[in-house]
């Protein structure tokens, strides 16, 4: 199970997106793709950031047929067993005097609740917070 940082599902969503992340979504078996709903609510954000409009609506649009069609029954949430996780993945970052952003915390919190990778361009956010990491435009593990 691997899920998606707001930053690859964003990507995805581009008219031109990079070859090399769409290449590397193509090869993943679709049913072990998951968002987070944390990753829903900052898309959802981005969204209503855009001024009102053509395109706002447009990028809302794609953004519910893409939840609707893809991630039907996988958004996972942030529960009382993630809330453990981001407690302990909070504290183990300050001690190494890495914060942490709360919404990445979050993230990470619910994918090690769910033993699940995460795809992120931004790996360095996510270090030493005992998930596995995979950046989508380099195509090889991190950790």
């Amino acid at each position: 199970m691997i899920t998606l940082d707001t930053n690859v599902v964003s990507e995805l969503m581009r008219a031109r997106a990079d070859p090399g992340v769409v290449a590397w979504i193509d090869s993943q078996p679709a049913d072990e793709i998951y968002l987070t709903a944390v990753t829903m609510a900052e898309l959802r954000y981005g969204v209503a950031r855009v001024p009102e409009g053509r395109r706002r609506t447009d990028l809302a649009d794609r953004l519910q047929r893409a939840v609707e069609a893809g991630f039907a029954g996988r958004v996972l949430p942030f529960d009382d067993d993630a809330a453990a996780h981001y407690a302990d993945i909070v504290m183990g970052r300050e001690r190494r005097g890495l914060p942490i952003a709360m919404a990445d915390a979050q993230i990470a919190a619910i994918c090690r609740s769910h033993s699940a990778g995460l795809a992120t361009r931004n790996t360095g956010d996510f270090v030493h917070t005992g998930i596995d990491l995979t950046n989508p435009w380099q195509t090889t593990p991190a950790n």
